[in-house]
C-alpha cells in the first residue's frame, strides 16, 4: 500500500515526526525544531509527514472538523518550520485500519527510510489509538527504529494544543489564540453581493464567501483586522464583523469586512483576512443610525489600536 501521490528519496535514513498538525502551531513548530535539531546532531535529513484529511472525518462520514488551517497552508507553514522534507499521506480507510506497529513497519520503515521517530507529548497513531508511548518504543525495537518523545511548549502556563486553540477561537478571545499560534489566525474568501446595507450606514462592507467550508471561523463579534486583497501587494486595516445581522432581523451567518480608508469595486475579488484582535460582542441596535454611532466607534477603537501597535 502506498498513501504518496509521488515516490520520495532521501539522502539515507531519516528522523521524522509524524501527525495532522492542524494550524501548525507553536506547539507544533517546536516539535519540529526538535526534529531538525537531532537531525542535524545524527548527520541525517529531517521529515515531517502530516495527512491530508482528519482522520474523524474518513471514518464518520458525518463529522465536519473545525480545521485551523486548509491543507495548502498547512504545507506552507510545516515548510517554513524547517524541515528538509514535508510529506502529506492520503488518509484512508485502509491507512485508519493498521496498527501502530503496522504503520510505523509498512509506511515509516519500508516506504520512508524512518530511523529516528519523534513523538509528539500528546499523540497517539494506529488504529484506534490504543497504543501509547511505551508501546511506540517497544515497537520502534523491534523495526530497528528508534523513538523520542518530543517536549511540550506552552504560553502563558498553557500548554499549547489545536484543541486550546479552537476553544480560544469559539470564546472569541482572538489574541490569546494567535499567541498560541505564532501568527494571526485568518481565512481567504471571495467577496460576494451581500445586503448592501453597510453603505447605507457610511460604512461599505464586503460580504466573504469562504474558500474552505472546514475552516473554523471564530464566535461572532466585531474584530480588527488585516486585508490583503487580490492584486494588491500591501494590506489594509479593516473592522470586521461575523454574525447574524441582529439589528436587521437576520437569520444567516455572515462574514463582513469595512475595510479603513479604501474607497473601490471589491466584488469577486480574493482577500485574505487575517484577525488580531476583539473589539465588541454582537448585539442589537434600536436603530440603523444607533448601528452607524457604532460602528464609527470600531473603526476609531481599531485605529487607535493598530496605531498603538505600530508604536511597540
Amino acid at each position: 500500500m502506498d498513501f504518496l501521490d509521488n515516490k520520495v528519496s532521501f539522502c539515507g535514513p531519516v528522523v521524522a515526526t509524524v501527525g495532522f498538525f492542524d494550524g501548525v502551531h507553536r506547539g507544533h513548530q517546536h516539535l519540529v525544531h526538535q526534529v531538525v535539531d537531532l537531525a542535524h546532531a545524527k548527520g541525517m535529513e529531517s521529515v515531517v509527514i502530516t495527512f491530508d484529511k482528519h482522520p474523524r472525518q474518513v471514518l464518520d462520514t458525518s463529522f465536519t472538523p473545525l480545521l485551523l488551517a486548509t491543507n495548502t497552508e498547512k504545507m506552507e507553514r510545516l515548510k517554513s518550520a524547517g524541515a528538509d522534507h514535508c510529506l502529506m499521506l492520503h488518509f484512508t480507510k485502509e491507512l485508519a485500519a493498521l496498527s501502530a506497529y503496522d504503520f510505523m513497519r509498512m509506511v515509516l520503515r519500508d516506504q520512508l527510510g524512518v530511523k529516528c521517530l519523534v513523538i509528539g507529548y500528546d499523540n497517539r497513531f494506529g488504529h484506534n489509538r490504543s497504543d501509547g508511548f511505551e508501546d511506540y518504543v517497544r515497537f520502534g525495537s523491534q523495526l530497528g527504529m528508534e523513538v523520542v518523545e518530543g517536549s511540550f511548549f506552552s504560553v502563558d502556563d498553557i500548554k499549547v494544543s489545536s484543541s486550546v486553540i479552537r476553544k480560544k477561537l469559539l470564546e472569541g478571545n482572538i489574541e490569546e489564540a494567535n499567541r498560541c499560534l505564532g501568527y494571526p489566525y485568518g481565512f481567504k474568501g471571495t467577496v460576494v453581493a451581500g445586503y448592501k446595507v453597510g453603505r447605507l450606514l457610511g460604512f461599505p462592507t464586503a460580504n466573504i464567501h469562504i474558500d474552505d467550508e472546514n475552516k473554523m471561523i471564530p464566535a461572532n463579534g466585531v474584530y480588527a483586522a488585516r486585508v490583503v486583497a487580490e492584486g494588491s501587494p500591501a494590506s489594509r486595516l479593516a473592522v470586521l464583523n461575523i454574525g447574524l445581522r441582529p439589528t436587521f432581523n437576520g437569520h444567516e451567518r455572515t462574514i463582513e469586512v469595512h475595510l479603513m480608508d479604501f474607497d473601490g469595486d471589491l466584488y469577486g475579488r480574493h482577500l485574505q483576512i487575517e484577525l488580531v484582535a476583539f473589539l465588541r460582542e454582537e448585539c442589537k441596535f434600536d436603530s440603523p443610525s444607533m448601528l452607524s454611532n457604532q460602528m464609527r466607534e470600531d473603526v476609531e477603537k481599531a485605529r487607535q489600536l493598530f496605531n498603538t501597535m505600530k508604536e511597540k
